[in-house]
């Protein structure tokens, strides 16, 4: 869908000379030249009050915002006690004029916690067309994205499609409302991306369809591995001045992320850290429009000038996240919603939360239910029930009779093999000279039959 307002998605093709130039510009210019000053985006002071840039576009000036116990105010710079100066980074930046990542103009009242979170659903809904559990679950991820930097570990919000199914759309709409989107679909090169995440944070939405060569999507994987727990950066190895001296670098990745992809990741630690929606496998609802209005870009930004006075005012509480954690979902799931469920106050907006989440569940144990996995457990569960060991030949023999017909080639028993290992983890053993699958483990049976929805006796 093409949009009528200047897409950030879109507009960002040289991205290596933006962050090329971005740390070369001169800092604004401040009474005291004299004083070392450094460009920032967002701090915390040791006094608690905390520091956020503003972007104003039609005054071309940026400022900060300095919040403390309920009260803001505007300042030029902040003076740290070892006698640095911050400066906001200057209204001509590239980064800024592009809208490749975006600010807020000002903080402003919202009423409730409850209020916002349905200004910000209804916005998401207005413009994409999604299901209502994963629309719920990307409202929410909005907030998260606010006060992320508060947790150690989080999960990605990711769209999967083919062309025109709606994952630009999802990326801008969605994109749009969190803590500094850094809109990089645009980039060139994977390079600058470690750069923009380490100078300016935030969330970074990203369509890993625009990376084509191998070494790219590499690059960016190696982005989405490191960036969802606190505290493994990436190291890049660069050249120092005009010596040819390499220098190790890290560059601090860890941050919210959006996702499109085409398919599925093939490293499945990397696919479990993302909260999924399929797109374009139904009719597009009749009330979204096909272009985007000419006031979607202020819609949006009156809504990160509310989201930004919650960040302030929700920084620094307490979280507890074993108290949020769900047990009766798997996990991993229950991990991915804990620091979501941690963001609302709110009890009944809570609940609902941890309602979505075993919805969500319940939905994925359905689709998993459709895998092959799940047929094999399907077998093995039969042919078991006698109390037996069951080879891994009988296994293939059985599941080619029960759904050989659905796969376009033959299932042999080697296939079986490499798929309980590698999917399952079960792993075959030689018995009087054939391979079996040692069932004295009733146990990970029994918890590979729940995670895949099927019933421990046949």
């Amino acid at each position: 869908m093409a949009a009528a307002a200047k897409s950030p998605v879109s507009i960002c093709r040289s991205f290596a000379r933006i962050v090329a130039g971005m740390n070369h510009e001169e800092p604004q210019k401040t009474e005291e030249k004299s004083r070392p000053t450094i460009p920032t985006v967002s701090l915390v002071l040791d006094a608690g009050e905390i520091v956020e840039m503003v972007y104003r576009r039609q005054e071309r000036r940026t400022a900060f915002v300095v919040y403390r116990e309920g009260a803001f105010r505007e300042e030029s710079f902040v003076d740290l006690p070892g006698g640095e100066r911050r400066v906001p980074y200057r209204a001509e930046n590239n980064l800024l004029r592009h809208d490749v990542v975006l600010f807020p103009s000002a903080p402003e009242e919202y009423g409730s916690v409850a209020q916002l979170l349905e200004a910000v659903r209804s916005f998401i809904h207005r413009y994409v067309d999604l299901t209502p559990t994963f629309e719920e679950i990307a409202s929410y991820y909005v907030f998260f994205t606010w006060i992320y930097d508060a947790f150690n570990e989080l999960p990605y919000l990711r769209v999967r499609g083919d062309f025109g199914s709606g994952k630009s759309r999802f990326l801008l709409t969605v994109g749009s409302l969190c803590y500094k989107p850094i809109f990089a679909s645009g980039a060139s090169t994977v390079s600058p991306i470690f750069r923009i995440i380490d100078a300016f944070g935030g969330t970074l939405v990203i369509d890993e369809g625009d990376f084509r060569a191998s070494d790219e999507k590499a690059e960016i994987t190696k982005i989405l591995n490191n960036g969802n727990a606190r505290g493994f950066p990436v190291l890049r190895s660069e050249q120092i001045g005009q010596r040819k001296e390499f220098d190790p670098r890290a560059y601090a990745v860890f941050g919210p992320k959006l996702i499109a992809t085409r398919g599925f990741f093939e490293d499945r630690a990397l696919e479990s850290r993302c909260i999924t929606e399929d797109l374009g496998d139904k009719p597009l609802r009749d009330d979204i429009p096909l272009n985007l209005p000419a006031a979607f870009q202020e819609e949006a930004l009156g809504l990160r000038n509310r989201l930004l006075l919650f960040r302030m005012r929700d920084q620094g509480k307490p979280r507890d996240l074993a108290a949020t954690v769900d047990r009766t979902i798997e996990p991993r799931l229950a991990q991915i919603f804990a620091p979501l469920m941690s963001t609302i106050d709110d009890p009944e907006t809570r609940e609902n939360l941890k309602l979505l989440a075993r919805r969500y569940q319940r939905e994925l144990v359905a689709d998993r239910g459709m895998d092959m996995e799940a047929q094999l457990l399907e077998v093995i569960r039969d042919l078991a029930a006698a109390g037996a060991e069951v080879s891994v030949k009988e296994i293939a023999t059985a599941f080619a009779e029960r759904y050989g017909a659905d796969f376009d080639r033959p299932v042999t028993p080697k296939r079986v093999g490499m798929m309980l290992r590698r999917k399952l983890g079960l792993l075959p053993q030689k018995s009087h000279g054939v391979f079996v699958v040692p069932l004295g483990d009733r146990g990970k049976l029994q918890r590979l039959y729940e995670k895949y929805g099927i019933d421990g006796v046949s």
